[in-house]
């Protein structure tokens, strides 16, 4: 996995209105228009969100007579997937280290009750 392109993953990822056109384009293919209805911004400042897409892979546009649908890439989201997939099992084991800890703590205080919160 490069490291400049999960980076460049990333970055895309950072604003929430990119997230929310690939949530979008996840459902299906779209126009620059149809992506662009839902926010209260210009065509222009959507399509600069597109490019910051594209340039990390996550988007690609095709051509169909006037129409240039964008669709989703998945391959630059299954890499950041995979990079953090690896501190999920991080987490994971430090969790199920604290809870055998805490079953230990009960069990050798029986007098102590669970919270019943």
């Amino acid at each position: 996995m490069k490291t400049g392109s999960l980076d460049t993953t990333f970055a895309a990822l950072a604003d929430p209105t990119r997230r929310a056109i690939l949530a979008r384009l996840a459902l299906g293919e779209a126009s620059v228009m149809e992506l662009a209805e839902p926010f209260a911004m210009t065509q222009p400042a959507i399509s600069k969100h597109l490019k910051v897409l594209e340039r990390a892979g996550l988007i690609s546009r095709s051509r169909e007579a006037q129409r240039r649908p964008c669709r989703l890439e998945a391959s630059p989201l299954a890499e950041a997937n995979l990079w953090l997939e690896k501190y999920r099992q991080f987490w994971e084991a430090q969790f199920a280290r604290l809870d055998s800890l805490l079953e230990e703590i009960q069990a050798s205080s029986p007098n102590l009750e669970p919270d019943q919160g």
